[in-house]
């Protein structure tokens, strides 16, 4: 199975989102689970782990699934060999996944990532993987189901974690 998570934050709280998948071409979840963190850490620039990292592993733990793919809303390396959310987190689970991060703006700190374009649209999807060639994770994204630029369950989780 697959998951794709998402965070909102509102009202001094993290809402975090995971959308279950068997397929990357599945155009509905096989279940959602959704869960609040109050203990939110504040926004620092170029530590975003520190924020999000929480709410993601408690929302894979509400799931007690076990994994092969984790899309994430972010990146995951940046540049000078550092990691970026989805480093962190790919070395934080206590099993292991392959880890793509799907970004919808470039980001100067990124490395190791690629553009990709969905649907019609003209504006790029930024790409980037760790247990997986980079070409793989693009394959992947692009081949998730949906007709637009934002897959439809990367679309789906985010609608999740906004529901306050």
């Amino acid at each position: 199975m697959k998951a794709v998570l998402d965070v909102h934050y509102a009202r001094g709280e993290a809402h975090a989102a995971c959308v279950v998948f068997e397929a990357w071409s599945d155009a509905a979840a096989a279940e959602t689970f959704r869960t609040e963190v109050s203990d939110v850490q504040p926004y620092r620039p170029g530590r975003f782990f520190e924020r999000e990292l929480d709410p993601l592993m408690a929302v894979l733990e509400l799931s007690g699934e076990r994994f092969s793919h984790i899309v994430i809303d972010g990146f995951v390396h940046l540049k000078d060999g550092k990691r970026a959310l989805g480093g962190h987190l790919h070395e934080a689970l206590p099993f292991p996944a392959v880890v793509i991060g799907v970004a919808k703006n470039p980001l100067a700190v990124a490395d190791r990532f690629a553009p990709i374009f969905r649907g019609r649209s003209a504006k790029a999807l930024y790409v980037s993987a760790i247990g997986c060639s980079l070409d793989e994770a693009c394959r992947a994204i692009v081949g998730m189901h949906g007709p637009y630029r934002i897959p439809t369950l990367l679309r789906l989780a985010d609608r999740i974690a906004r529901e306050v």
